[in-house]
């Protein structure tokens, strides 16, 4: 008959001096900025800080009238504008090198049963945050900007700055990114806890009515854009629900498991 293994099996061996726990964190973040120092570095000669920008600016200027293009009312936004843009891309491409140097900072002090649990949350937030800024950039942009251009007067020349222009994106993508983020936060409630999977169920109208409240509040105000990002949030929370179920049976603490051989 097998053996569970005990809290201090588990963690034999992980024991660390305080300043070799502060050498190693120096040493993963000097390589977590390398790796985005690299990818910033190839970025810059290829496609360019430029065509970078180009590429983020191409859902509005399909959209703007002909002949119009986006303006720079700053000296020196021209050049701080791409550089901007080329960190945050070269950030996140390099996203996985910089989440795995933080999973190995961690992971030595955790049970075997919290590695299950962390690892694949750090994998599956990641993926899901980059869907959400994916699908934002490919579907909702295309639609907000047509609906906008649509609406606006004809007497009107759009020449949006591109200060601004870049500010609405980060927003945009940060808002689509958290809100995809709605199952993980659901499977961390329901395995701390805090909540029950039957209590997620029953909150279901609550949800419905929050994820619109949220949507109306951080998008522009227009229907495309609130319907685009309170939908998937909707429709995740249901995901979430499913994964939690999931997630709790295979993710039990040894004691967990002993409490549940030895119960009435």
């Amino acid at each position: 008959m097998s053996q569970t293994p005990s809290s201090d099996d588990e963690l034999a061996g992980t024991e660390q001096p305080f300043v070799q726990h502060l050498m190693e964190l120096r040493d993963r973040l000097v390589k977590a900025i390398v790796a985005v120092g690299l990818v910033a570095a190839v970025l810059f000669f290829f496609p360019g800080p430029g065509a970078l920008y180009d590429l983020l600016a191409a859902p509005l200027v399909a959209h703007l009238p002909k002949g119009a293009t986006l303006i720079a009312t700053s000296v020196i936004s021209p050049f701080m504008v791409p550089l901007k843009i080329l960190l945050m891309s070269a950030f996140m491409i390099a996203l996985p090198v910089v989440l795995w140097q933080v999973w190995g900072f961690i992971a030595p002090g955790l049970y075997i049963h919290e590695k299950k649990l962390v690892l694949p949350l750090v994998v599956s937030s990641t993926l899901l945050f980059l869907v959400g800024v994916a699908f934002c950039y490919f579907f909702v942009f295309g639609k907000v900007f047509a609906f906008i251009q649509g609406f606006a007067p004809k007497s009107i020349t759009a020449a949006p700055d591109i200060e601004a222009y870049l500010s609405f994106v980060i927003t945009m993508f940060i808002s689509f990114g958290l809100a995809f983020e709605v199952p993980i936060v659901v499977v961390v409630l329901a395995r701390l806890g805090m909540v029950s999977v039957a209590q997620l169920k029953s909150f279901r109208g609550y949800f419905i009515v929050l994820a619109f409240v949220i949507a109306a509040i951080v998008t522009p105000p227009d229907v495309v854009s609130q319907l685009a990002l309170a939908i998937p949030m909707v429709m995740l929370y249901e995901l979430g629900i499913w994964a939690a179920q999931l997630f709790i049976r295979h993710t039990k603490a040894p004691e967990d498991d002993e409490e549940a051989a030895s119960g009435p």
